[in-house]
């Protein structure tokens, strides 16, 4: 298993469909706990150390990426 992995997480309150890359640390299968700081002037949909599910979904340009889509229950 990998050390680490791109995971994707949605910024709340934008008015649009905007996605932070954050790192996150396998810990099960499709499930990453999540790594890093939160800017002052953004707010994350999951925070640094929660444990989250991940799905593979396509952005624009046909780019497929870990998406965080809930929160993994141990």
């Amino acid at each position: 298993m990998a050390d680490h992995a791109m995971v994707y997480v949605a910024l709340l309150n934008e008015g649009t469909s905007v996605w932070r890359p954050v790192e996150g640390v396998p810990c099960g299968p499709n499930q990453f706990i999540i790594c890093g700081d939160v800017p002052k002037d953004e707010e994350w949909q999951f925070i640094p150390g929660q444990r989250v599910r991940c799905e593979r979904r396509e952005f624009q340009g046909q780019v497929e990426a870990l998406v965080a889509v809930e929160e993994a229950r141990v």
